[in-house]
């Protein structure tokens, strides 16, 4: 099945996982900036002041800095028409509170937009995608104050009158709803004040995440309305974790509790941002877990007045929901979830689920009146080997373009049903550090990087057999699965 014409097709990135360059031509030190590497059995450790024998992977990750031209390049051989990208917060305000960005970051940034314009390729570009600076934890508790609201707006109306001529979609902040877990503190709001330990250790309360969630939602409108007033050109989005469960068993019980499942980890953001308040059972969500909010009349108005032009999401896996104790149970990405008998897992005992991206994004387009989707993160983290025939290196990931083959089929199937579906990013295109787990050796790229989680590695190119492929896939705009 063809997508539509003019169909948007490319991969996606984050700067803490990729770019590198941590603390060049002016750019601070932000929350990555202060994580170790871990894998699946030893959870990241966060510094609150570095250990000179420690390994921080943000620091050099795989040096999108230094090789973004070469990068683009390949991007363009594939046949992308966008790249999902972010800009790190730190390198525009190195602390989060000076008055006046830092003129290196921004050019940087030009440098990159002008080298994706030269190959036809639009950016599509997420202003916080988990890089909040760490003086903004130091000071602040992360999103915890309402202070960062003024702070992220002055930082978002730079990006956008910078570069509103450049970019024509803009996310605000990644994967949103990831604040609601005790997981998002390292990651997204920045609780973890004076904080050392494990990313497992960190252990906020419902309210104290609930509310720094809050302070994002109207940050987000704020620079939304910004947006809407001044460049109507632009399009704002949101962007959401979307980890769907299924009812282990047809039991109500069951039934109710992958309800209220649904409802708090994929819908409570969503509902907030496409609709611009919140939602009915939010009220008994919070009052069933003593959440005591501070939501002025003027937050409001802010978020009424800040809808998104189009929604996207991240899908990667799908999980279950029971009452039932004895329940097996998987490792997924931030979370943890019933086993489903019916389904295969990851290297990481992640469930791949194809069939479930059909089902959600007919589920969304339901929601939400059929608005815009992208998909922007969709992959599939694995062991890869290097094998060098003929003299040139290869890497054969049949794993990767099966996973990518069955996802893509079933997004066309989803376009069948009539869901209005507009792009599609693959997850770490090229290697990246995991955020989860800071990990190398996870690797989900259709170009390998020589990159190691000792540090180790020149970081040269190559490409695997998955490049090939979905330049072929993306040459028929989907048609040709083969």
């Amino acid at each position: 099945m063809r997508m539509k014409e003019g169909f948007l097709w490319g991969g996606a990135t984050a700067a803490n996982q990729y770019e590198g360059a941590w603390n060049v031509d002016g750019k601070g030190a932000s929350v990555p900036d202060h994580m170790r590497g871990g894998d699946i059995n030893t959870p990241r450790q966060i510094d609150a002041e570095f250990d000179p024998d420690a390994l921080y992977p943000s620091w050099e990750a795989t040096d999108f800095y230094h090789h973004y031209e070469e990068d683009i390049a390949l991007f363009a051989e594939m046949g992308w028409n966008v790249f999902r990208m972010s800009i790190n917060w730190t390198r525009i305000f190195p602390t989060g509170m000076e008055e006046e960005p830092n003129e290196a970051g921004l050019a940087f940034y030009d440098k990159v937009f002008d080298c994706c314009a030269a190959h036809g390729i639009k950016p599509l570009v997420t202003i916080s995608h988990y890089e909040l600076p760490y003086a903004l934890v130091e000071k602040y508790d992360g999103w915890l104050s309402r202070d960062l609201i003024d702070l992220f707006f002055r930082y978002g109306k730079t990006v956008l009158d910078r570069f509103h001529s450049k970019v024509e979609y803009f996310l605000t902040f990644n994967e949103i709803n990831i604040g609601l877990m005790n997981m998002g503190a390292p990651l997204s709001t920045g609780l973890i004040k004076g904080f050392t330990g494990t990313m497992a250790q960190v252990d906020r309360t419902a309210t104290e995440r609930f509310q720094a969630v809050h302070h994002m939602f109207v940050a987000s409108a704020k620079l939304i309305k910004y947006a809407h007033d001044n460049y109507p050109e632009v399009k704002m989005g949101n962007m959401i974790a979307f980890i769907p469960t299924y009812a282990l068993t047809c039991d109500p019980a069951d039934v109710l509790a992958n309800q209220a499942n649904m409802r708090q980890m994929d819908w409570y953001c969503s509902d907030v941002q496409v609709r611009g308040h919140y939602p009915y059972y939010a009220k008994r969500m919070w009052e069933e877990q003593g959440i005591e909010l501070n939501i002025t009349a003027e937050d409001e108005k802010i978020l009424s007045e800040g809808i998104i032009d189009f929604y996207t999401f991240s899908y990667y896996q799908t999980n279950t929901v029971t009452t039932h104790p004895d329940a097996e149970q998987m490792q997924g990405n931030m979370t943890m979830g019933g086993k489903n008998p019916y389904l295969e897992a990851s290297d990481w005992g992640w469930q791949i689920d194809p069939t479930g991206l059909r089902i959600f994004l007919n589920e969304i387009a339901d929601r939400y009146d059929n608005i815009p989707l992208m998909v922007v993160e969709n992959g599939l983290g694995a062991f890869d080997e290097v094998v060098v025939e003929d003299g040139v290196e290869r890497i054969h990931d049949p794993y990767r373009i099966d996973y990518l083959r069955k996802h893509v089929r079933d997004m066309g199937e989803a376009v069948a049903d009539g869901v209005n579906l507009i792009g599609y990013t693959w997850w770490g295109p090229i290697d990246v550090v995991s955020a989860g787990t800071g990990e190398m050796r996870k690797r989900y790229g259709f170009i390998y990087v020589d990159k190691h989680d000792d540090g180790t590695g020149d970081l040269h190119r190559a490409r695997k057999d998955s490049f090939f492929y979905y330049q072929k896939l993306i040459k028929s705009n989907g048609e040709d699965l083969d």
